[in-house]
Protein backbone atom coordinates (compact mmCIF):
# COMPACT_ATOMS: atom_id res chain seq x y z
CA UNK A 1 0.00 0.00 0.00
CA UNK A 2 2.97 2.19 0.12
CA UNK A 3 2.22 4.03 -3.33
CA UNK A 4 -1.21 4.44 -2.40
CA UNK A 5 -0.30 6.35 0.99
CA UNK A 6 2.31 8.59 -1.56
CA UNK A 7 -0.76 8.99 -3.62
CA UNK A 8 -2.69 10.59 -0.58
CA UNK A 9 0.48 12.79 0.52
CA UNK A 10 0.79 13.69 -3.23
CA UNK A 11 -3.41 15.25 -2.48
CA UNK A 12 -1.95 16.99 0.49
CA UNK A 13 0.61 18.62 -0.86
CA UNK A 14 -1.41 19.86 -3.48
CA UNK A 15 -4.22 21.31 -0.90
CA UNK A 16 -1.17 23.19 1.08
CA UNK A 17 -0.04 24.44 -2.15
CA UNK A 18 -3.24 26.04 -3.06
CA UNK A 19 -3.88 26.82 1.14
CA UNK A 20 -0.71 29.19 0.94
CA UNK A 21 -0.70 30.25 -2.56
CA UNK A 22 1.91 28.51 -3.69
CA UNK A 23 0.01 27.08 -5.96
CA UNK A 24 -2.97 26.58 -7.60
CA UNK A 25 -4.24 23.56 -5.72
CA UNK A 26 -5.17 21.68 -8.22
CA UNK A 27 -5.25 17.81 -8.02
CA UNK A 28 -4.36 15.92 -11.22
CA UNK A 29 -5.92 12.46 -10.40
CA UNK A 30 -4.41 10.77 -13.47
CA UNK A 31 -1.24 11.84 -11.64
CA UNK A 32 -2.49 10.15 -8.61
CA UNK A 33 -3.14 7.58 -10.51
CA UNK A 34 0.30 7.17 -12.30
CA UNK A 35 1.83 6.75 -8.66
CA UNK A 36 -0.05 3.91 -7.99
CA UNK A 37 1.16 1.85 -11.17
CA UNK A 38 -2.66 1.99 -12.13
CA UNK A 39 -4.85 3.55 -15.26
CA UNK A 40 -6.96 6.59 -13.94
CA UNK A 41 -9.99 4.28 -14.64
CA UNK A 42 -8.60 1.84 -11.92
CA UNK A 43 -7.22 4.23 -9.38
CA UNK A 44 -10.77 5.74 -9.24
CA UNK A 45 -12.37 2.50 -8.93
CA UNK A 46 -9.95 1.15 -6.57
CA UNK A 47 -10.28 4.49 -4.55
CA UNK A 48 -14.02 4.52 -3.62
CA UNK A 49 -13.61 0.64 -2.55
CA UNK A 50 -10.85 1.43 -0.14
CA UNK A 51 -11.99 4.73 1.25
CA UNK A 52 -15.05 4.23 0.94
CA UNK A 53 -15.87 7.55 -1.22
CA UNK A 54 -15.11 8.71 -4.65
CA UNK A 55 -11.49 10.28 -4.41
CA UNK A 56 -13.60 13.88 -6.01
CA UNK A 57 -15.04 13.33 -2.22
CA UNK A 58 -12.39 13.06 -0.36
CA UNK A 59 -10.23 15.94 -2.02
CA UNK A 60 -12.69 18.02 -1.64
CA UNK A 61 -13.67 17.29 2.31
CA UNK A 62 -9.80 17.96 2.79
CA UNK A 63 -10.18 21.32 1.19
CA UNK A 64 -12.90 22.28 3.17
CA UNK A 65 -11.19 20.76 6.54
CA UNK A 66 -8.13 23.35 5.71
CA UNK A 67 -10.59 26.04 4.32
CA UNK A 68 -12.76 26.04 8.03
CA UNK A 69 -9.47 27.67 10.05
CA UNK A 70 -9.33 30.54 7.19
CA UNK A 71 -13.07 31.06 7.79
CA UNK A 72 -13.39 30.84 11.09
CA UNK A 73 -10.61 33.47 11.42
CA UNK A 74 -12.32 36.17 9.18
CA UNK A 75 -9.22 37.96 8.37
CA UNK A 76 -10.27 37.42 4.40
CA UNK A 77 -12.81 38.09 2.16
CA UNK A 78 -14.38 35.22 1.41
CA UNK A 79 -14.46 35.12 -2.19
CA UNK A 80 -10.08 35.32 -2.04
CA UNK A 81 -10.55 32.31 0.38
CA UNK A 82 -12.76 30.57 -2.23
CA UNK A 83 -10.12 31.23 -5.25
CA UNK A 84 -7.23 30.12 -3.15
CA UNK A 85 -8.98 26.59 -2.81
CA UNK A 86 -9.97 26.36 -6.07
CA UNK A 87 -13.54 27.95 -5.94
CA UNK A 88 -14.52 30.32 -8.73
CA UNK A 89 -16.99 31.96 -6.56
CA UNK A 90 -17.87 32.77 -3.11
CA UNK A 91 -21.36 31.35 -3.48
CA UNK A 92 -19.74 27.76 -5.12
CA UNK A 93 -17.49 27.77 -2.06
CA UNK A 94 -20.12 28.84 0.14
CA UNK A 95 -22.40 25.63 -1.77
CA UNK A 96 -19.44 22.85 -0.98
CA UNK A 97 -18.60 24.31 2.30
CA UNK A 98 -22.43 23.59 3.79
CA UNK A 99 -22.14 20.12 2.06
CA UNK A 100 -19.29 19.01 3.85
CA UNK A 101 -19.93 21.42 6.93
CA UNK A 102 -23.37 21.19 7.01
CA UNK A 103 -23.50 24.88 7.76
CA UNK A 104 -22.82 28.20 5.83
CA UNK A 105 -19.25 30.06 6.37
CA UNK A 106 -21.01 32.85 8.48
CA UNK A 107 -22.86 30.45 10.48
CA UNK A 108 -19.28 28.75 10.82
CA UNK A 109 -17.64 31.94 12.45
CA UNK A 110 -20.03 32.38 15.18
CA UNK A 111 -18.84 31.22 18.33
CA UNK A 112 -19.11 27.36 19.27
CA UNK A 113 -20.34 26.41 15.76
CA UNK A 114 -20.25 22.43 15.18
CA UNK A 115 -17.75 21.82 11.97
CA UNK A 116 -16.50 18.76 9.95
CA UNK A 117 -12.83 17.65 9.97
CA UNK A 118 -11.64 14.97 7.47
CA UNK A 119 -8.32 13.69 8.22
CA UNK A 120 -5.68 12.62 6.21
CA UNK A 121 -6.44 8.74 4.88
CA UNK A 122 -3.84 6.24 5.80
CA UNK A 123 -4.27 3.14 3.78
CA UNK A 124 -2.54 0.24 5.11
CA UNK A 125 -3.20 -3.63 4.44
CA UNK A 126 -4.86 -5.11 7.59
CA UNK A 127 -4.41 -8.81 8.59
CA UNK A 128 -7.06 -9.81 10.66
CA UNK A 129 -7.30 -13.16 12.50
CA UNK A 130 -5.24 -15.99 11.31
CA UNK A 131 -7.33 -17.82 9.00
CA UNK A 132 -6.96 -17.04 4.94
CA UNK A 133 -9.27 -15.61 2.99
CA UNK A 134 -11.37 -18.31 1.73
CA UNK A 135 -12.40 -17.71 -2.49
CA UNK A 136 -12.45 -19.20 -5.71
CA UNK A 137 -11.33 -19.12 -9.39
CA UNK A 138 -14.09 -19.77 -11.51
CA UNK A 139 -12.56 -20.55 -15.60
CA UNK A 140 -16.64 -19.18 -17.57
CA UNK A 141 -16.98 -19.56 -21.27
CA UNK A 142 -19.08 -16.79 -22.88
CA UNK A 143 -22.40 -16.48 -22.14
CA UNK A 144 -25.43 -13.96 -21.99
CA UNK A 145 -27.37 -12.51 -19.43
CA UNK A 146 -30.48 -11.99 -20.05
CA UNK A 147 -33.03 -9.58 -17.83
CA UNK A 148 -34.46 -6.03 -17.48
CA UNK A 149 -32.13 -3.14 -17.21
CA UNK A 150 -32.48 0.48 -15.77
CA UNK A 151 -30.05 3.75 -15.50
CA UNK A 152 -29.68 4.91 -12.03
CA UNK A 153 -27.85 6.92 -9.62
CA UNK A 154 -24.87 4.95 -7.62
CA UNK A 155 -25.54 4.71 -3.72
CA UNK A 156 -21.83 4.07 -2.31
CA UNK A 157 -23.42 2.94 1.27
CA UNK A 158 -26.67 1.76 2.35
CA UNK A 159 -29.44 0.19 0.36
CA UNK A 160 -30.26 1.72 -3.02
CA UNK A 161 -34.05 3.04 -3.18
CA UNK A 162 -33.74 3.10 -6.89
CA UNK A 163 -32.91 -0.54 -6.95
CA UNK A 164 -35.77 -1.29 -4.19
CA UNK A 165 -38.48 1.34 -6.43
CA UNK A 166 -36.92 -1.13 -9.91
CA UNK A 167 -37.65 -4.26 -8.00
CA UNK A 168 -40.84 -3.32 -7.08
CA UNK A 169 -42.47 -1.69 -10.93
CA UNK A 170 -40.78 -5.39 -12.64
CA UNK A 171 -42.90 -7.12 -10.06
CA UNK A 172 -42.44 -10.78 -8.52
CA UNK A 173 -43.89 -12.78 -12.10
CA UNK A 174 -40.99 -11.10 -14.07
CA UNK A 175 -38.83 -11.25 -11.24
CA UNK A 176 -39.14 -15.32 -10.86
CA UNK A 177 -39.59 -15.65 -15.06
CA UNK A 178 -35.82 -14.12 -15.15
CA UNK A 179 -34.42 -16.46 -12.29
CA UNK A 180 -36.23 -19.84 -14.29
CA UNK A 181 -34.05 -18.81 -17.35
CA UNK A 182 -30.94 -19.28 -15.53
CA UNK A 183 -28.78 -22.25 -17.10
CA UNK A 184 -25.58 -21.62 -15.50
CA UNK A 185 -23.53 -20.42 -12.64
CA UNK A 186 -24.08 -17.94 -10.99
CA UNK A 187 -27.27 -19.21 -10.94
CA UNK A 188 -30.55 -18.00 -9.93
CA UNK A 189 -31.77 -14.23 -9.82
CA UNK A 190 -28.69 -11.65 -10.27
CA UNK A 191 -28.35 -8.12 -9.11
CA UNK A 192 -26.05 -6.75 -11.93
CA UNK A 193 -23.77 -3.65 -11.57
CA UNK A 194 -22.29 -2.66 -14.83
CA UNK A 195 -21.44 0.71 -17.20
CA UNK A 196 -19.74 2.38 -14.03
CA UNK A 197 -19.11 6.53 -15.20
CA UNK A 198 -15.97 7.43 -14.50
CA UNK A 199 -15.04 7.10 -11.02
CA UNK A 200 -17.75 5.71 -9.35
CA UNK A 201 -18.77 8.80 -7.40
CA UNK A 202 -22.37 8.88 -5.41
CA UNK A 203 -24.68 10.13 -7.11
CA UNK A 204 -23.03 9.73 -10.85
CA UNK A 205 -25.13 7.15 -13.12
CA UNK A 206 -24.63 2.70 -13.53
CA UNK A 207 -26.44 0.43 -15.24
CA UNK A 208 -28.37 -2.13 -12.91
CA UNK A 209 -29.87 -5.43 -13.75
CA UNK A 210 -31.45 -8.00 -12.52
CA UNK A 211 -30.87 -10.92 -15.22
CA UNK A 212 -29.93 -14.72 -15.00
CA UNK A 213 -26.88 -16.00 -16.50
CA UNK A 214 -27.64 -18.65 -19.50
CA UNK A 215 -25.27 -20.62 -22.08
CA UNK A 216 -25.26 -19.20 -25.15
CA UNK A 217 -24.55 -15.90 -27.63
CA UNK A 218 -27.46 -13.47 -27.16
CA UNK A 219 -28.64 -14.39 -30.76
CA UNK A 220 -28.87 -17.95 -29.73
CA UNK A 221 -31.17 -17.37 -26.25
CA UNK A 222 -35.02 -17.05 -26.24
CA UNK A 223 -34.97 -13.99 -24.20
CA UNK A 224 -38.42 -13.53 -24.41
CA UNK A 225 -39.50 -9.98 -23.40
CA UNK A 226 -36.44 -9.27 -21.78
CA UNK A 227 -32.70 -7.61 -22.69
CA UNK A 228 -29.90 -9.28 -23.72
CA UNK A 229 -26.28 -8.67 -23.09
CA UNK A 230 -23.14 -10.57 -23.97
CA UNK A 231 -20.44 -11.46 -21.58
CA UNK A 232 -16.84 -12.64 -22.46
CA UNK A 233 -15.10 -15.34 -21.44
CA UNK A 234 -13.25 -14.71 -18.49
CA UNK A 235 -11.62 -15.91 -15.45
CA UNK A 236 -13.67 -15.29 -12.00
CA UNK A 237 -13.09 -14.42 -8.58
CA UNK A 238 -15.78 -15.60 -6.33
CA UNK A 239 -15.93 -14.15 -2.70
CA UNK A 240 -18.91 -15.10 -0.38
CA UNK A 241 -20.45 -13.00 2.22
CA UNK A 242 -20.91 -13.51 5.84
CA UNK A 243 -24.51 -13.41 5.90
CA UNK A 244 -27.64 -11.93 3.54
CA UNK A 245 -27.91 -8.43 4.37
CA UNK A 246 -27.16 -5.23 2.56
CA UNK A 247 -23.67 -4.49 5.09
CA UNK A 248 -22.41 -7.37 4.57
CA UNK A 249 -22.26 -7.75 0.55
CA UNK A 250 -20.93 -4.88 0.48
CA UNK A 251 -18.23 -5.41 2.46
CA UNK A 252 -17.15 -8.12 -0.40
CA UNK A 253 -15.77 -5.46 -2.09
CA UNK A 254 -13.29 -4.00 0.37
CA UNK A 255 -12.31 -7.68 0.64
CA UNK A 256 -11.62 -7.73 -2.71
CA UNK A 257 -10.01 -4.48 -3.47
CA UNK A 258 -8.28 -4.17 0.14
CA UNK A 259 -7.18 -7.71 0.57
CA UNK A 260 -7.35 -10.45 -2.23
CA UNK A 261 -6.26 -8.21 -5.14
CA UNK A 262 -2.55 -6.91 -2.90
CA UNK A 263 -1.83 -10.33 -2.24
CA UNK A 264 -2.61 -12.37 -5.80
CA UNK A 265 -1.55 -11.67 -8.69
CA UNK A 266 -3.76 -10.66 -11.08
CA UNK A 267 -6.07 -7.32 -11.94
CA UNK A 268 -9.65 -6.26 -11.90
CA UNK A 269 -11.13 -6.75 -15.64
CA UNK A 270 -13.79 -4.14 -16.32
CA UNK A 271 -17.40 -5.24 -16.98
CA UNK A 272 -20.47 -6.73 -15.05
CA UNK A 273 -19.97 -7.86 -11.85
CA UNK A 274 -22.17 -10.05 -10.61
CA UNK A 275 -24.02 -10.70 -6.70
CA UNK A 276 -25.70 -14.12 -7.06
CA UNK A 277 -27.91 -15.89 -4.09
CA UNK A 278 -26.85 -18.90 -2.24
CA UNK A 279 -29.56 -20.50 -0.79
CA UNK A 280 -29.35 -22.62 2.45
CA UNK A 281 -31.26 -26.17 2.91
CA UNK A 282 -34.79 -24.46 3.60
CA UNK A 283 -34.53 -22.73 0.34
CA UNK A 284 -33.84 -19.43 1.82
CA UNK A 285 -30.70 -17.01 0.93
CA UNK A 286 -28.16 -17.97 3.02
CA UNK A 287 -25.26 -15.56 2.09
CA UNK A 288 -24.56 -13.80 -1.51
CA UNK A 289 -21.16 -14.63 -3.88
CA UNK A 290 -19.73 -11.50 -5.59
CA UNK A 291 -18.24 -12.61 -9.05
CA UNK A 292 -15.72 -10.42 -10.66
CA UNK A 293 -13.94 -10.70 -13.72
CA UNK A 294 -10.41 -11.01 -12.99
CA UNK A 295 -7.12 -11.46 -15.53
CA UNK A 296 -3.19 -11.88 -14.68
CA UNK A 297 -1.48 -8.46 -13.37
CA UNK A 298 1.21 -7.94 -15.66
CA UNK A 299 4.86 -7.81 -14.46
Amino acid sequence: MELWNRAIEEIEQRVADGASGSGDGVVDVGSLARTTLTSEHHFRRLFTVLAGMPVSEYIRRRRLTVAAADVVAGREALQDIAIRFGYDSADAFSRAFRAVHGLSPSQARASGADLRSQAPLRITLRVEGAEPMTYRLVEQEAFTLVGRRRRMAIVARGTNPEIEQFRQELGLEVLRDISARSTREPARLLSVSTDFVEGREDGASIEFWFAAAVDGAPEEVDAGEHETRAVPASTWLVLSSSGPSVEEVQQLWPRAYGEWFPANPYQPVDGPELIAPVLDDAGGVEHYELWLSVEPRSS
